[in-house]
């Protein structure tokens, strides 16, 4: 672990800190994102990302706090090194990265754990929301394909096709994370899952979760491949959801609120499914929608569960 002391805002660390907030595209090619607080770091260091640089402002967290949080993210950083050396029949940790520089971390980075002590005045600067926590983190990117995603048994699965809003998004994944569903999954979508408002609006929840993005044609092929079903949240032709069996591997599938689903989705779906409307109104918030098709599904399976032990 290396250590510095940053009180200028035009650091240059403290610039990319900020940029990276800001722009999705170097997000994208640095391979990297900001997560800001102590329960967001936390989950996302226990879901196994490795943490790149820790800005710490001392006056707000207490020294404890930070403390445990870095040992985590510096244990998951030598994990994963001691995997890779293992795997290379390699024990000596200079030697190995000598042989794979890319181990030495993206674009040039150290492969240690690098912690910024900053002012509270220089956090206040920084920090992306209005609470502050006193502690911002850049993290690695996460391979988020399909590939990735690992299912068991009768598989829970969230799909949102074209949403754009990262705290629609966020508030969905919270759901998702409630109802305890296997995975999420972002088909075309219009904004980056590393996006802090996403992961603000999540509380952690893109990380505590499986998610994955990928096209809405590629999820049907592997949705299919997988044996679940595929239910298109959809108010034509459509039954109401608390009639519809959810017990087996299921994919709820949802649109945006303008739109809806695209026609590729109510072409593939097994069924089709919908919300009792009693108001003057059409529609419900995607994210409420969601919550309340999540919960119907743990609902139908825990009544299988009770009446299985019977």
């Amino acid at each position: 672990m290396r250590t510095e002391t940053v009180t200028s805002a035009q650091n240059p660390k403290i610039k990319e800190l900020l940029a990276l907030q800001e722009k999705s595209r170097l997000r994208r090619e640095r391979g990297l994102f900001v997560v800001e607080g102590r329960r967001e770091l936390g989950h996302c260091i226990e879901a196994g990302y490795r943490v790149r640089t820790i800005f710490v402002c001392r006056e707000i967290i207490p020294d404890t706090e930070a403390e445990a949080i870095i040992r985590k993210a510096e244990a998951v950083l030598h994990e994963y090194h001691d995997g890779r050396r293992q795997a290379h029949g390699e024990t000596q940790g200079t030697d190995a990265l000598q042989k794979h520089p890319e181990d030495a971390g993206r674009k040039g980075q150290s492969d240690g754990l690098l912690v910024i002590d900053i002012p509270s005045a220089l956090y206040d600067k920084v920090a992306y929301r209005g609470g502050t926590e006193g502690i911002i983190a850049e993290v690695e990117w996460k391979d988020l394909s399909l590939g990735g995603l690992h299912l068991t048994g009768n598989p829970l699965i969230m799909v949102l096709e074209s949403v754009e809003k990262p705290g629609n998004l966020g508030a969905v994944l919270r759901s998702a994370d409630a109802a305890g569903a296997d995975a999420v999954i972002i088909c075309d979508p219009l904004t980056d899952l590393y996006n802090p408002n996403l992961i603000r609006a999540s509380i952690g929840a893109v990380f505590s979760r499986q998610v994955a993005a990928a096209s809405s044609e590629d999820t049907i092929r592997w949705l299919k491949s997988k044996n679940i079903q595929i239910l298109t949240a959809q108010l034509q032709d459509s039954r109401y959801y608390y009639d519809t069996p959810m017990t087996r591997g299921t994919a709820i599938v949802m649109g945006t609120e303008a739109t809806g689903l695209t026609d590729i989705w109510r072409e593939n779906a097994d069924a089709r499914i919908k919300i009792p409307m009693l108001g003057q109104l059409d529609s419900l918030n995607v994210s409420v929608s969601a919550a309340i098709l999540l919960y119907e599904a743990v609902r139908q399976r825990s009544a299988g569960a009770t009446a299985a032990s019977c």
